[in-house]
């Protein structure tokens, strides 16, 4: 008689449940909570741009001091089980968002694939498509690099065969 493999933690626990470890596991590495947006005051919409924050790496798609960011970035937001609901601004791939939602992780995220490298195959990061606001002489010259295309789903797409 087989046995039917256990879930995995992410389907078997709310958010609020999982532990540290599990949490930050759920980070599928995209990089599109690290990019400066902008909210219209007289619409709310946000507008994303192709500009990241100073502690992004580009190339690693991960912050450089992850531990200690809010110390150099001070609006640099900690999502919490708690906050999740009301940051609209984050992307409609990301995982945390995607089980708050009550959506599975999607094909390519690194605890399904079993692979880190899926999400950037997939087209879902920003991986080497931002410029860091250290660049720029004031902070409103990242509405010249607007990402409207990074409001939207992505890594739709079906899983390769």
């Amino acid at each position: 008689m087989k046995s039917t493999p256990a879930k995995p933690f992410w389907e078997t626990k709310t958010l609020a449940e999982m532990s540290p470890a599990e949490w930050e596991s759920l980070c599928d590495g995209c990089g599109l909570c690290c990019v400066i947006r902008f909210e219209d005051e007289d619409t709310g919409q946000i507008i994303p741009t192709h500009v990241h924050c100073k502690l992004f790496d580009p190339d690693r798609c991960t912050c450089t001091d992850y531990a200690q960011r809010q110390a150099e970035v001070p609006d640099c937001v900690q999502l919490t089980p708690d906050n999740i609901e009301r940051l609209k601004w984050m992307p409609l791939s990301c995982a945390y968002r995607r089980l708050h939602e009550g959506r599975p992780l999607a094909w390519w995220h690194p605890l399904v694939s079993g692979d880190p490298e899926t999400v950037h195959a997939a087209g879902v990061s920003v991986r080497r498509q931002t410029v860091c606001e250290t660049a720029l002489r004031e902070a409103e010259d990242a509405l010249d690099f607007e990402a409207p295309e990074w409001m939207v789903e992505r890594g739709t797409q079906p899983r390769p065969a």
